[in-house]
């Protein structure tokens, strides 16, 4: 089993991304995260779809987005060719005795306190999964009260794009 992160190019329009998440739920397969935005150009938007599973698996996915109509592109983005980010949102519960210390490891990790309550405070952290893997094992020892990820969503390195469509 291996994890492929793909990149994929869509038409702007209404229903793309129910058609997209049809596929998967039609055929029994999972996503891991999927986040959409619009590109650079407001006619197409870029999905990046996380998904597990054994090649023959992970191949079939490919081909059968391949043939949905909304899909322009469809680009893998592997670990070294490319570059993938996430932020998550966590809140955690802290005593006046524990404030400084979590502000600490936040600090560690570049992170944002962005709410402070009596009893919790709010830290927003962008990074890759290592990372954020990491501020969360060392968040361990404390109450983390909630989680919110917004998914991958990452480009590939260098020149190399998906503006053949995005030009026109």
């Amino acid at each position: 089993m291996r994890k492929m992160v793909l990149s994929i190019l869509v038409d702007n329009t209404f229903g793309v991304l129910s058609r997209v998440a049809g596929l998967f739920s039609r055929r029994g397969y999972n996503i891991d995260s999927l986040t959409v935005g619009v590109t650079e150009n407001s006619n197409f938007s870029r999905m990046t779809v996380v998904v597990t599973g054994d090649e023959q698996i992970l191949d079939q996915i490919k081909k059968q987005l391949t043939k949905l109509e909304d899909v322009r592109e469809i680009k893998e983005l592997p670990p070294g060719q490319s570059v993938s980010r996430e932020l998550i949102l966590v809140k955690v519960a802290v005593t006046p005795a524990e404030r400084q210390s979590v502000i600490s490891i936040a600090d560690i990790f570049r992170a944002k306190i962005v709410d402070v309550a009596p009893d919790s405070l709010m830290i927003e952290l962008t990074g890759n999964e290592a990372k954020l893997a990491a501020f969360i094992e060392l968040l361990e020892g404390y109450t983390i009260k909630e989680i919110a990820r917004t998914g991958i969503t990452g480009l590939s390195r260098g020149v190399g794009d998906m503006g053949e469509y995005i030009e026109d």
